[in-house]
């Protein structure tokens, strides 16, 4: 489960949001709503530790986020966290299979637990024999599938999405986003996705508007 208390962040004397309270189940997809610039990637970027809080407490299981040093949080990423981001974020250089594999083999993972692993994930979202293909060969939707695949390769406890149908055309847009609302539950993951599409947030299990002051039902 990821709670989340008190989250603030602010530049210099600005904050650009304040008192975020808001807890995600094993398995439950959160939307997250906002105005332009209120801090919706900013507030993502929080609950991975990749950007600095000024307030709040974040915990994801047993673990304290925020109390864990840089090399740590960074080690914590690589076990338990998932990104999926709107520009897909694919390696051009490497297969489908190359990408997918990338999180296990940041984690040492032996080779034949790898290769299984990703022929499982290929074959969760529909890409089963595209392993050798190269991302240039891809359309959108198969690219954010890919993306997704490798997001969950490694199991992760929390997946963090960042607009993730923002390049994609509606129809394909609405399959990819079941077919990420499917992993996370089977998966019992937490997820955030990060949107502005209605139609995005529609799918989610509940549906959040970050705002200057907090974070309150849509």
């Amino acid at each position: 489960m990821l709670k989340v208390e008190g989250l603030g962040k602010r530049y210099g004397d600005h904050w650009i949001f304040q008192n975020v309270d808001f807890q995600v189940e094993p398995g439950e997809v959160v939307a997250v709503l906002g105005e332009s610039g209120v801090g919706k990637s900013t507030l993502l970027n929080g609950l991975a530790a990749l950007d600095s809080v000024e307030a709040g407490r974040i915990q994801l299981d047993s673990m304290d986020v925020l109390s864990l040093d840089s090399e740590s949080q960074a080690l914590w990423r690589r076990h338990h966290v998932g990104f999926v981001f709107q520009a897909f974020h694919v390696l051009p250089h490497l297969t489908v299979a190359q990408n997918v594999a990338l999180p296990l083999m940041l984690l040492n993972a032996p080779r034949a637990q790898r290769d299984a692993r990703v022929r499982e994930m290929l074959q969760a979202v529909g890409l089963e024999g595209f392993d050798a293909r190269e991302p240039r060969t891809l359309s959108g939707g198969q690219l954010q599938r890919v993306a997704i695949a490798r997001a969950l390769a490694h199991r992760p406890n929390l997946v963090l999405a960042d607009e993730p149908t923002g390049n994609l055309d509606p129809q394909t847009a609405g399959r990819v986003i079941d077919l990420l609302r499917q992993q996370v539950r089977e998966m019992k993951a937490a997820c955030v996705l990060v949107t502005h599409s209605e139609a995005a947030a529609g799918v989610a299990d509940r549906v959040l508007r970050l705002q200057a002051d907090g974070m309150w039902p849509a």
